[in-house]
């Protein structure tokens, strides 16, 4: 390595130590997120200690980094882009979401919503809003619920538990759990325990 490289490694290690001993040692909702990107990544690292963890995500993951300033509210801070690059994405502070938060590539996303539950996963060009620009009309997500590209979901509605919503998707009705859903307008394609 270069000497810029190496003062840049040893000063990304010496900011991971900070933040893990501020905000990752005793806050679950953080820890899940990161166990949650690990095993769905598939890294071998989930099994480490979660120190371990914690630097894996925020070196290799950039779009766990953008979870993770987000989880702090330090969106602005000047060294998260030695972790990640510029990501157009916006999450709203008045959106509760429950930890195992995780994405792939979360580049024109804008997800503004009531609450979300445990293990959200979405991809690119996520749209979770209102309903005529009423913050009243929010959607409301379960558990365990992963989104494709490109999917909108709007207004007043909620969607349950285990539903996986297929790319290009426009939810605008309530989801019942344990299904899949696609199409514009979304509808039912299987029950999960269907075989």
């Amino acid at each position: 390595m270069k000497p810029n490289q190496l003062l840049t490694h040893a000063f990304k290690k010496l900011l991971l130590w900070r933040l893990y001993n501020r905000y990752v040692i005793a806050n679950a909702v953080i820890q899940a997120d990161i166990k949650q990107t690990l095993q769905v990544r598939g890294s071998q690292v989930q099994y480490a200690t979660i120190d371990k963890q914690f630097y894996h995500a925020m070196i290799y993951y950039q779009d766990y980094a953008y979870i993770f300033f987000w989880r702090i509210n330090k969106l602005g801070c000047r060294w998260r882009y030695l972790f990640m690059n510029d990501m157009p994405c916006k999450l709203f502070r008045s959106t509760e979401i429950a930890g195992g938060l995780m994405c792939y590539h979360p580049f024109a996303t804008v997800i503004n919503a009531k609450s979300i539950g445990r293990n959200f996963q979405f991809r690119n060009g996520l749209t979770v809003g209102n309903k005529g620009n009423d913050n009243s009309q929010l959607p409301i997500i379960g558990n365990d619920v992963s989104v494709g590209a490109n999917v909108v979901i709007i207004g007043a509605i909620t969607i349950g538990d285990n539903v996986t919503i297929g790319a290009g998707s426009v939810v605008v009705k309530n989801v019942p759990s344990n299904c899949i859903i696609a199409g514009n307008p979304a509808h039912i394609i299987r029950r999960q325990d269907e075989a």
